[in-house]
């Protein structure tokens, strides 16, 4: 499958008029199989972008089964008795569309985005994937082989790559979030061809799923399409896995020296963030733009600019259902020892513990967000994600609306409380990642 991050895509994407996004307008309705399909409309493009949310991710998994939610990813394109294998891509593009999909640890979903002439054919296709995909042994084989190709590549061939394993295994002791969301290869070569019949038999059901078009529709035609395609498909009776444990907070800091084919030295910093949703977390993505949002960022400042003891530093935090991750990283300038950048990002850090920010750095970051959430609402794709998302996740489809001023109700004195509070170094875990020929002298 071909593999690129959906947030790219969107800059591709068609913008709409970001005035006529402050408020977006949406009809939704739940079929009696439990589907809820969420509808908004757009006539000024002749755009729709099809998004299927399946409330599965990586967290879901047997533990001794783990990488089942990414998996799918890749094998729910392998057709349907309907769909010749392999042929999800041809079909789109030649209607002159495109696809893909994603995982997180709390999601998968999968998307189309079409002329508005071809609403129909992205029905037809979702609704095949979620009745009759193709869980078949040749399936299974061909994409257990791709994917242990991408281990390979995104994990242990690519320069610092294994954090995505070493650093949830640390800060989740206890909860499923340890595991990488593309899984253990182990696990997959022992899984059964049943073992993944089940998985779908479970989470790819109608009641654990969220259809969102966004776009050039009409209402009417739209709700009889859904129902002609998605209504007959049966409901699902097995119970999905919802993990109900409360994450452990780790009351010491964890450290770890990882050795990677590098050339220069790395410092990656985690911290536990709040649950999705949760008020602190807003007040978090503020901090990580502040702290690195560009050139004129703090870290980047300080490290890169200022002291030049990092090439590259960045701080994003990874929202999640469960409790999410607060990440820092900063690779080590030629020469400069990396405790002494790990201590440089303490001592920026407790900068902004000690003084907070300033009045104008804090009208900044809200125009910065401000801007930001414009862009996003900026393309039916997003929209349609951010829909699905708000009905999962946030209380409602209408948390689109309400996104802002989440944002507007943070004070500039919440920016030093939750550094405060979530940054704290006795409960983090610091990854020291070293050249592999550094091993050999120590």
């Amino acid at each position: 499958m071909r593999k690129f991050t959906f947030t790219l895509l969107m800059g591709v994407f068609l913008t709409l008029s970001a005035m006529a996004q402050n408020k977006i307008d949406f009809k939704e309705f739940t079929l009696d199989n439990g589907l809820h399909v969420i509808m908004h409309q757009d006539n000024s493009t002749p755009i729709i972008a099809n998004t299927v949310f399946y409330h599965v991710g990586s967290k879901n998994e047997n533990p001794e089964k783990t990488g089942f939610a990414h998996f799918f990813e890749h094998l729910m394109f392998e057709g349907s008795p309907n769909i010749e294998r392999g042929k999800f891509f041809e079909i789109v593009e030649s209607a002159g569309g495109t696809l893909n999909a994603g995982t997180s640890q709390d999601y998968t979903f999968y998307y189309e985005i079409l002329p508005s002439n071809q609403l129909e054919l992205a029905i037809y296709l979702e609704s095949e994937r979620m009745l009759q995909a193709k869980v078949d042994q040749i399936g299974v084989d061909t994409q257990r082989e791709v994917i242990k190709q991408e281990m390979k590549q995104v994990i242990d061939e690519r320069p610092y790559g294994s954090f995505q394993r070493e650093l949830p295994l640390r800060l989740y002791p206890n909860h499923p979030y340890k595991s990488p969301i593309i899984g253990s290869a182990a696990h997959l070569d022992s899984a059964k061809l049943e073992d993944f019949k089940g998985f779908y038999d479970t989470y790819y059901v109608p009641n654990n799923a969220t259809l969102s078009i966004a776009g050039d529709l009409d209402y009417d035609k739209t709700e009889q399409l859904v129902r002609k395609y998605f209504g007959e498909i049966p409901r699902g009776t097995i119970n999905p896995y919802r993990p109900n444990i409360e994450i452990q907070k780790l009351d010491a800091e964890v450290t770890a020296i990882i050795y990677d084919n590098i050339q220069l030295p790395a410092i990656f910093q985690g911290y536990l963030m709040p649950k999705k949703g949760h008020p602190d977390a807003y007040a978090l993505d503020l901090l990580s733009t502040y702290l690195l949002s560009g050139k004129s960022s703090l870290l980047y400042k300080e490290l890169v600019d200022g002291s030049q003891k990092a090439i590259q530093a960045v701080a994003f935090p990874n929202d999640l259902e469960d409790g999410g991750m607060f990440l820092i990283l900063a690779i080590a300038n030629m020469g400069v020892d990396v405790n002494d950048l790990n201590t440089a990002i303490d001592e920026v850090l407790e900068s902004v513990k000690t003084n907070g920010i300033d009045q104008k750095e804090f009208e900044k970051l809200i125009n910065i967000k401000e801007n930001s959430l414009v862009n996003e609402l900026g393309s039916v794709a997003n929209i349609s994600l951010t829909l699905a998302q708000g009905h999962v996740f946030y209380g409602g489809a209408n948390s689109i609306n309400s996104k802002l001023e989440m944002y507007r109700k943070v004070t500039i004195d919440d920016i030093q409380r939750v550094a405060k509070t979530y940054l704290n170094p006795n409960s983090r875990v610091v990854l020291t990642y070293l050249p592999k020929s550094a091993q050999t002298t120590q």
